[in-house]
């Protein structure tokens, strides 16, 4: 077996499914496992008291539980720049490496990344959220030229009804986003039970689908030396990135 990798995976404190989906992405790598830390998050709003759920110290705490366990690499497994800024991001992998001497990535800086490498410029954007966090979303992508006008979300604003959207709603949101002129579609929730689904919609659409839940551990595993094409069924980006 080769050398063993660990990665470590920040998660919202209400997520149901990104933990169940990434253990199973990961299925079919035995050197690879995954841990997970956990910090508070409820709701998806931009109500001050939402917003400062992602204030850098509350993550940078968990993070610091994830080196305890040696990891590899850390990600956090959610979408909070999309609505925050990019820049959020960037400065937060910064903070994390500096306080753990290890590399960090998020699902959103991956999603941008593979939307680089498939030569993106049509974004179909499928969200569980509010609408005002869709406008801020667009608006920031609109602000790195990329147009995700085209685009779906469910009003919801609880963090763990996420989780209960239906395979039949995910269904129709892709094909409307699909239909509306997308070259690639993005899944843009980590709490969405959607990356399994992946490879169905491509067949079915024929473009890339990009899963925020998949996203992130797509680019930890290539930090990490590891062959992405070793797993199969989760859609182009693992296979072709």
């Amino acid at each position: 077996m080769s050398q063993r990798i660990r990665l470590g995976i920040l998660t919202p404190s209400s997520n149901t499914s990104l933990e169940p989906l990434t253990q199973r992405l990961v299925a079919d790598l035995p050197e690879v496992s995954v841990h997970f830390a956990r910090f508070s998050v409820t709701q998806i709003a931009l109500s001050p008291d939402a917003l400062g759920q992602f204030q850098q110290d509350r993550i940078l705490a968990a993070a610091r539980l994830l080196a305890d366990a040696h990891v590899d690499a850390i990600g956090w497994s959610g979408t909070s720049a999309g609505w925050l800024g990019f820049d959020q991001d960037e400065a937060l992998c910064a903070a994390i490496t500096d306080a753990t001497g290890i590399p960090a990535s998020t699902s959103v800086l991956a999603l941008n990344k593979a939307l680089k490498a498939f030569d993106i410029q049509r974004l179909g954007l499928a969200s569980p959220y509010l609408a005002d966090v869709q406008d801020k979303i667009i608006a920031n992508y609109a602000s790195i030229g990329i147009d995700a006008s085209a685009e779906s979300h469910l009003g919801i604003q609880g963090n763990f009804a996420f989780a209960l959207v239906d395979e039949a709603t995910l269904d129709r949101q892709v094909a409307e986003v699909v239909a509306a002129g997308a070259q690639a579609v993005a899944t843009y929730c980590t709490n969405l039970y959607a990356a399994h689904r992946v490879a169905h919609w491509e067949a079915q659409h024929g473009v890339p689908v990009l899963d925020t839940v998949t996203t992130v551990v797509w680019d930890m595993l290539r930090h990490t030396g590891v062959d992405t094409r070793r797993i199969t069924g989760w859609g182009r980006l693992l296979q072709e990135a």
